[in-house]
């Protein structure tokens, strides 16, 4: 079989988050070598076998693994066909050194509900113009994986009071076209980020931005039947760029904005 190698990386504009990896490997054996951040593997097809710190691991199924930094590590495909794989390095404010010690003991998390969060947010970090999904999913991750670390130090969250969820709405509603980042709103309204996402979604039923992408598409709905090209548009509802109105106008709608608003005036989108 001849070896294959497929490789992505970039740095999304996230804080925490370092660096985005995506890989494909037949035959790549990874010597020993550490980081000096945090290592979130999850593999889409295939299995990786690695050695940390002297104890051998794997990754079958739906396991999410966690590999702590400065603990030397390597990596090799346990299939004839080699490993899939996609990787996200986080800094140190994610999770503090508090944590190397237990993830050394456990790096291998069989987790569905983290291995979904994760995938979605490898989603939402190649999405230019999800800023605000890949905070609000990378919030809520940090805090299963630190429930996973710490299961029995990890408090019962209070119940969040109804005013910070609207607090949040008003904001996101000021902050319609410019957006704002999930740290920045917690920070004005006084409350941790994880709090924040879930007093919000537990209010509303819908993750916040969620609610932003809503009201951003409903103003590009109007702005499309006055006559208003999708460029125009997507510049005037807070929208990345074209692409990123056309995503998400077909993902909520069904159709592109081009072609709703050739309805216009016809057999319009309800």
């Amino acid at each position: 079989m001849v070896a294959r190698q497929e490789v992505s990386a970039w740095r999304p504009r996230i804080p925490g988050v370092v660096e985005v990896f995506h890989a494909h490997f037949t035959a790549h054996a990874y010597p020993m070598h550490v980081h000096d951040v945090w290592t979130l593997l999850i593999v889409d097809d295939g299995a990786v076998r690695y050695d940390l710190n002297r104890r051998e691991h794997g990754t079958p199924g739906d396991t999410v693994s966690l590999l702590p930094p400065q603990v030397p590590h390597n990596g090799s495909p346990a299939t004839p066909h080699g490993f899939r794989k996609r990787v996200l390095y986080l800094d140190l404010t994610q999770l503090d050194e508090s944590f190397i010690g237990a993830a050394v003991d456990g790096p291998d998390l069989v987790d569905p509900l983290l291995r979904r969060r994760v995938g979605q947010l490898h989603t939402a970090l190649a999405d230019r113009g999800g800023e605000l999904e890949a905070q609000s999913r990378l919030t809520l991750i940090r805090e299963r994986l630190r429930t996973h670390l710490r299961p029995r130090s990890a408090a019962r969250e209070r119940p969040a009071a109804p005013g910070l969820a609207h607090g949040l709405r008003e904001l996101l509603d000021e902050r319609l076209l410019p957006g704002v980042t999930l740290e920045e709103a917690a920070r004005l309204l006084h409350a941790h980020p994880t709090h924040l996402v879930r007093a919000f979604s537990g209010e509303f039923g819908i993750a916040p931005h969620q609610y932003l992408t809503a009201r951003r598409l409903d103003r590009a709905r109007r702005l499309l039947l006055d006559g208003l090209p999708p460029g125009e548009v997507a510049a005037a509802t807070g929208f990345y760029d074209q692409s990123h109105l056309n995503r998400s106008f077909k993902r909520l709608v069904g159709t592109t904005p081009g072609r709703f608003a050739r309805q216009r005036g016809g057999d319009a989108t309800s």
